[in-house]
């Protein structure tokens, strides 16, 4: 087939609802393939195959030609919290639990307004790493959540939103119960039919509600095809609480409830038994393997390639860390080498492929999305990458796949797209201004910091220096 280049695409080149993409290289399910590609209509992927017969079949398009350019499926960081991203910088250094003496006291803190602008930043950060959609485990800030929804919308982000419905324990008044599950129901029916917003239903951790509210949530969960999310097993104190608590760890206490399932997503699951393994798999519940935030902050890593193996559905999380895909990606199989391969000889860990297939489709599958998204198929949504590969890194690339795990960059980033529509080009919002936004935030970050009971046990940077100085041991 006679290649001709496209010369000096811009943004404007991808503004049409009908687009003839033929980049040098198209990611399939099966891995990458040479000489094919991918007509994009109406916000979904209508066909695939060998470039020369899609441009005789759809003779009437213009086909762009994109060498150098990779087109694979959008990211999906299967565990965000959109409202604590801005405050990323307040937890280096810091102990496990942070939730305790940083996240509730600062998203408690935020107004409606203030907790649309991070979140719209946040998700600017989640498209400019390469995410296509985010799992949000819910916030704790004050006011509507439509204020976080409205926000990813408008950045173009898609979100599968979680709406915390904690009770508190088992003396909490059926009245209160009432009240949760009701809005929770409401929630659930308003956000039904949204193009990018995909409700759920979360509990921080099992043992911050009651036993009744625990197994309502997940069958509410059950019965509207939506997941329900909920931190488990993350680390030492919160599994010791709840078997002081409640007498079960806590992946105990949801199986013991039947609330586990296909409609559940557990957050981290580091901790685990072999026993409670066989729970996650028996049950089909899926699991959000957080790699960054097991080396920024966590007791251990999850097992992620033993779950692989075992047929436990997974994807990759942020945890509001570093919204950087293929840096995650990186992550997630360094953290299994290093915990688990190194010791017994493995030197693969998966052999890339695993951890670039859990942070698209296997990630999909996990946030409950596995037939709208993931992966580039006919009928799928599309939301999409175009990947610059012709750099000094990656031009003698051999193994495309691994080397995306390995060396990818959010700067080879050139487009992406959620739903079919080009959201971001170069790093930059096609549609609104984002520096203006930046502004806006980072003059009221500090303000909403210094009005947060917030407990910091570690010094910044610059104090820990001169502190080491003065004290070496």
């Amino acid at each position: 087939m006679q290649v001709t280049l496209t010369p000096e695409l811009d943004a404007s080149h991808f503004a049409a609802s009908e687009m003839l993409l033929v980049p040098e290289h198209l990611m399939l399910p099966d891995g990458p393939a040479q000489d094919h590609a991918v007509l994009v209509e109406g916000g979904r992927f209508r066909d695939i195959g060998p470039a020369d017969v899609l441009i005789a079949r759809h003779a009437h398009l213009t086909p762009l030609r994109l060498p150098g350019k990779l087109v694979m499926p959008g990211m999906i960081d299967a565990h965000h919290h959109l409202t604590q991203s801005f405050g990323k910088s307040l937890a280096y250094g810091e102990p496990s639990e942070i939730f305790r003496r940083i996240w509730v006291p600062l998203e408690a803190s935020l107004d409606d307004e203030f907790v649309f602008m991070v979140s719209k930043l946040a998700a600017l950060e989640s498209l400019r790493g390469g995410f296509t959609t985010v799992c949000d485990a819910g916030t704790r800030a004050k006011g509507d959540i439509g204020a976080v929804a409205a926000a990813t919308q408008e950045a173009g982000l898609r979100c599968v939103l979680g709406m915390i419905c904690n009770d508190g324990s088992n003396e909490s008044a059926a009245s209160e119960r009432r009240a949760i599950k009701d809005q929770a129901s409401r929630f659930l029916r308003e956000w039904s039919g949204a193009a990018l917003v995909h409700p759920s239903l979360a509990i921080s951790v099992p043992e911050a509600a009651s036993d009744e509210m625990l197994v309502d949530v997940s069958k509410l969960c059950a019965e509207a095809g939506a997941i329900f999310q909920t931190h488990v097993n993350e680390h030492l104190a919160s599994v010791e609480r709840s078997v002081v608590q409640r007498g079960l760890r806590p992946l105990q206490l949801l199986a013991s409830l039947g609330a586990l399932g296909p409609q559940v997503l557990i957050a981290h699951g580091t901790l685990v038994t072999p026993p409670e393994l066989m729970l996650l798999r028996d049950t089909d519940t899926a699991v959000s393997y957080n790699p960054v935030a097991s080396q920024w902050k966590g007791n251990a890593v999850a097992p992620a390639h033993l779950m692989a193996t075992l047929g436990i559905r997974f994807g990759l999380g942020t945890d509001a860390t570093r919204s950087d895909g293929f840096r995650l990606m990186d992550a997630a199989e360094a953290a299994q080498k290093l915990a688990f391969g190194l010791s017994v000889g493995d030197a693969s860990c998966g052999g890339g492929w695993t951890w670039f297939d859990h942070a698209t489709r296997e990630g999909a599958r996990a946030v409950g999305l596995a037939e709208r998204i993931g992966e580039i198929a006919v009928g799928k949504q599309a939301d999409f990458l175009i990947v610059d590969v012709d750099t000094p890194e990656m031009c003698t690339s051999f193994d495309l796949t691994w080397d995306l795990v390995r060396l990818g960059n959010r700067d080879q980033i050139s487009a992406v797209f959620t739903d079919g529509r080009l959201r971001l080009w170069e790093g930059a919002p096609t549609d609104w201004d984002a520096r203006a936004l930046q502004r806006q935030v980072a003059q009221r970050a500090r303000d909403a910091v210094a009005r947060a009971p917030i407990q910091r046990l570690h010094e910044p940077a610059a104090q820990h220096r001169q502190a080491s100085r003065r004290n070496p041991l």
